[in-house]
């Protein structure tokens, strides 16, 4: 008995599950298919269920062109570094100062796990390795949510989650956006998204300076 189909049609829904927007742009246009089959013998019920059709394949588009907008980024990630300094509070400023390496890294607490974090203006989403979203018990989306994410060393599929809670000197962001990618290593990513929330931020020689919006108390990091 040939088995190669049913298993390739295993493999597909799995796929799928994975990549909820395709399976909603197929599932649409196979509806809209039925529909158009349906015109003929039954006009209104065939109109209804194409219209539906319509309706879903533009609602995969629309999904799709925002999640392009949010994601599409380049990463551009660094080893991390021994014996970095760390970030200050200074007034309602977050100063860090520059590592030997050239890059800016932030000690955070992530879900009250500690990690060290490199700054990347270049990335729109903030990034965690697997073992810290693992330590930070941060679970995945209900609904799939996975990109492919490209990198230095290339492009790495990723999931993307939320993350609770992230403080660091005076600042604390919540519900964040981020990204758990298991072709990153141990490499956590501090990326616009969390920069953007932030009534300010600006570089000064060798000094990045971080002013929120609301500073919080400062708690040892």
């Amino acid at each position: 008995m040939n088995l190669e189909i049913p298993d390739q049609l295993d493999e597909l829904a799995t796929y799928l599950a994975g990549q909820p927007l395709l399976a909603l742009a197929l599932g649409a246009l196979l509806v809209t298919m039925i529909g158009g089959l349906l015109r003929g013998p039954l006009p209104f019920l065939g109109g209804f269920v194409k219209g539906v059709g319509n309706l879903g394949l533009v609602a995969a588009l629309l999904l799709t062109i925002a999640q392009f907008a949010r994601l599409n980024t380049g990463f551009d990630f660094a080893l991390p570094q021994v014996g970095i300094e760390r970030q200050s509070v200074e007034g309602s400023e977050t100063r860090v100062a520059m590592a030997p390496d050239g890059h800016f890294w932030i000690r955070a607490s992530i879900n009250g796990v500690e990690r060290d974090f490199l700054v990347d203006t270049g990335a729109t989403l903030t990034a965690l390795a697997p073992v810290t979203a693992e330590a930070a018990q941060i679970e995945p989306s209900p609904v799939p949510r996975r990109i492919a994410m490209r990198t230095a060393n290339g492009t790495v599929p990723a999931e993307l989650v939320t993350v609770d809670e992230l403080r660091f000197g005076n600042i604390v962001a919540r519900d964040l956006d981020a990204v758990v990618a298991p072709g990153l290593g141990e490499q956590n990513v501090i990326g616009m998204n969390l920069l953007s929330r932030l009534a300010s931020w600006r570089v000064e020689g060798r000094t990045l300076i971080l002013v929120p919006n609301h500073p919080q108390p400062v708690e040892e990091v």
